[in-house]
């Protein structure tokens, strides 16, 4: 399956929007990363990675966001991630990374 993501930045709450649809794995994880990274250093803010439509990450996708999440804090900013599915919100919390990153819904 492909990955496509969604990329808003919401001028009220400064954050930049993140929605994956599909899988991140190893074939579509330098795609996400690139974009994530962009996102960061285009406006340095907040992001907001939204799992809603999210069917599937790997261990390369989580490792994506931990890049991503230790180059927001180079800046002093955050990554938030919402709206879980129960299977990809267990991984989060079987590898420990309820604990580093922010977690809602």
């Amino acid at each position: 399956m492909a990955l496509d993501v969604i990329k808003n930045f919401d001028e009220d709450t400064r954050a930049y929007y993140i929605q994956p649809i599909g899988e991140i794995d190893i074939h579509t994880s330098n795609q996400f990363k690139g974009i994530l990274i962009d996102a960061i250093e285009e406006k340095k803010s907040d992001l907001v990675v939204d799992g809603e439509n999210l069917d599937y990450i790997d261990s390369t996708g989580l490792g994506v966001l931990i890049s991503a999440l230790k180059k927001s804090q180079e800046l002093e900013k955050e990554i938030k991630v919402i709206n879980l599915k129960p299977s990809i919100k267990k991984l989060f919390s079987l590898t420990s990374l309820d604990k580093v990153f922010k977690i809602e819904g």
